[in-house]
């Protein structure tokens, strides 16, 4: 029997094919998605899914679209698309949707992400409970639906990228060589439509494609960037190329990785503040969303440059939630989700990764001085340690910072008056403590760095 406790998250569904998450399973979701929705009060008589490359998503996907279909409801589906695609179609037809993907997860998972009509986020706190438990009643009693035949099929590729072009103009940017790494991932489908000349005119860019083929085994590497390893291809293609910048998507490529003209990576802090300033001299005084572990720059940039930072929580729930509460112009994580108000509060990889063209091509300096501007302090990146007693763990850490500013809205942020920071705070999912520490100089952050793994180890 299936327990979808285990499957789904805080944010989506996510867990391995078939043990934990089959076409059966699939189908209960889809039946629950359509009538909590219904229940809530939200549109329902009509959803839109999408699916990525791995060899897993059809079926589940077409099992999903059953179960809605039981439940009354007629599915437009989208096929192929990255995770930002699906987001764009429920933003742009006001439809409720569900993406199948596990991301970054290796090749033997698979996962739905769901929203409700114009892309509004579905989590924990706003629906995603109620579907499992909806869904795990139908699994437990063996009564799953089956779906009839009101499935729409219409790719959506064209008009997603014609959408994209209109929020940034590449069209009169000097010409810029770039590598882009799509890690076999779903950024294979849609940069070629965005960056190149399949579906739109050409812009002045020359891409170096890598890993562009389609294959949820990844056979060279991890869709995932944020581990150093995976882009040490791009980084050797860049120089080798002699490129401008490179690109790395994540598999379902809604986060976007950017590299130096000399391959070395460009901090996601960067590249929040550097679109944060871009989007306020379009929209003076607006709202800037980051989250607790980004640089110190990033709201001393959004200062600057007119706007209001506002400091959130890690986790896109906790970003999307500030986003619409504020109605922010733009957000971003340092985990390298970037949030665009007009784009629906909804992240995505490739609007950010035009941003950053937009902004090397409109000037004539390389990358790195570019970005040199956005990056004002040194970062100790996360470093993870496993503890048994995480609250405990925490109590002692607090209080061995007692006299110095501290807050607890994720974790323990502690700030020390040289503009240093750390910020320790306990997993979810497993039991580890993660921490990040910032301070003025590589010196200042590692004997932060080093005191506090001395308490979170010794």
């Amino acid at each position: 029997m299936s327990d979808l406790s285990k499957i789904v998250k805080a944010y989506d569904v996510r867990g391995t094919t078939p043990d934990q998450l089959n076409e059966t399973v699939a189908r209960a979701i889809g039946t629950a998605f359509v009538q909590i929705l219904a229940e809530r009060g939200d549109k329902a008589d009509r959803i839109v899914i999408a699916h990525d490359m791995r060899e897993s998503s059809p079926p589940l996907a077409d099992a999903f679209a059953a179960g809605a279909t039981a439940a009354g409801a007629e599915v437009l589906h989208a096929g192929l698309a990255s995770t930002d695609l699906l987001y764009y179609a429920s933003g742009a037809l006001e439809l409720p949707g569900a993406m199948f993907t596990a991301s970054h997860n290796p090749a033997q998972y698979n996962g739905i992400k769901m929203c409700r009509a114009g892309a509004a986020p579905i989590g924990q706190d706003s629906g995603l409970t109620d579907i499992r438990d909806r869904a795990q009643a139908l699994l437990d009693s063996g009564e799953v639906p089956s779906g009839g035949d009101q499935v729409e099929r219409r790719e959506l590729l064209a008009d997603y990228a014609a959408h994209l072009r209109t929020l940034v103009d590449l069209s009169a940017i000097r010409p810029l060589k770039v590598v882009v790494d799509a890690g076999n991932g779903m950024g294979g489908y849609t940069v070629p439509a965005v960056l190149g000349d399949t579906v739109l005119p050409a812009l002045p860019l020359t891409i170096v494609p890598m890993y562009f083929e389609l294959d949820g085994s990844f056979p060279n590497h991890e869709a995932n960037p944020l581990n150093p390893e995976n882009i040490v291809d791009l980084q050797k293609a860049v120089r080798e190329h002699n490129a401008d910048l490179g690109l790395a998507f994540d598999g379902d490529a809604d986060r976007c990785f950017v590299v130096d003209e000399r391959g070395e990576p460009v901090s996601p802090s960067a590249i929040t503040a550097l679109v944060a300033a871009r989007e306020l001299a379009k929209h003076p005084g607006e709202t800037v969303i980051h989250n607790l572990i980004t640089s110190s720059a990033v709201p001393e940039i959004v200062r600057e440059n007119g706007g209001e930072p506002v400091r959130s929580r890690v986790g896109h729930s906790f970003i999307k939630a500030e986003m619409a509460r504020t109605n922010a112009v733009f957000g971003g994580e340092h985990s390298a989700h970037y949030y665009f108000r007009d784009f629906w509060f909804a992240d995505t990889g490739m609007l950010a990764a035009m941003h950053m063209l937009a902004a090397l091509g409109e000037q004539d300096r390389p990358l790195s001085e570019l970005a040199h501007e956005f990056e004002r302090y040194v970062a100790s990146g996360e470093i993870n340690s496993t503890v048994t007693d995480q609250q405990a763990k925490l109590a002692e850490i607090r209080t061995a910072y007692a006299d110095a500013d501290t807050d607890e809205l994720d974790g323990l942020t502690v700030r020390f008056d040289d503009g240093a920071w750390i910020n320790i705070r306990a997993s979810n999912t497993e039991p580890l403590l993660r921490l990040n520490v910032e301070a003025p100089t590589t010196e200042r952050m590692a004997e932060l760095r080093d005191g506090v793994l001395a308490l979170v180890r010794g």
